[in-house]
């Protein structure tokens, strides 16, 4: 285990998740008296297993792995997008679920937000695409490289976005019964 942190209040590490059943995104980042420090990012390649409740196991073990190594104070995930297809949206809500296990196993608190409150808050622009989160992500963090898997830098925004956001829920980032009654049409 590193320990990053010294005994400041002001310091915490943020853990992001771009959670997945293919390749999920990790970010984890540094705050220390308001600057900003890349850790590490990556993916956890999952489509080698082709059992879901095998990728379900590797999901929880390695995002285990990750906060028994960096020990974050705070974990920020991605939540699942609206899509057509129920069976993928259930294994990612899974997958999602799981990781969500990991931290709270640990007495991690977490945070969701919606994709375009990630990009929002990382761009400027709800709407962006995952290259230009990922180009301001080099400005922001100076990271030299574009990542080579867009997941990796999926998280490493949700996690900038839980830092700008103040760790707070409530900034912009709405419940599910909120999402339901704004978007009657979205839930049958």
């Amino acid at each position: 285990m590193v320990n990053l942190k010294s005994d400041s209040s002001k310091e915490k590490i943020i853990l992001g998740l771009d959670p997945g059943t293919s390749v999920m995104g990790y970010g984890i980042i540094l705050i220390q008296n308001k600057k900003i420090k890349l850790l590490q990012f990556g993916v956890i390649h999952l489509s080698k297993y082709t059992n879901h409740e095998m990728k379900l196991k590797k999901i929880f073990e390695r995002v285990l792995s990750v906060i028994e190594e960096f020990q974050p104070d705070e974990v920020a995930l991605e939540a699942p997008f609206y899509g057509k297809n129920i069976q993928s949206m259930l294994k990612l809500g899974r997958a999602q679920g799981v990781a969500m296990a990991a931290a709270l196993s640990r007495e991690i608190p977490i945070t969701e937000y919606a994709p375009k409150k990630v990009k929002q808050s990382v761009t400027g622009n709800g709407n962006a695409s995952k290259e230009q989160v990922a180009k301001m992500l080099m400005t922001l963090l100076q990271i030299k490289d574009m990542p080579k898997l867009l997941d990796a830098s999926d998280a490493l925004a949700v996690a900038l976005c839980h830092h700008f956001q103040g760790g707070n829920p409530q900034s912009g980032n709405k419940s599910w019964k909120s999402f339901i009654s704004d978007n009657p049409n979205r839930v049958k």
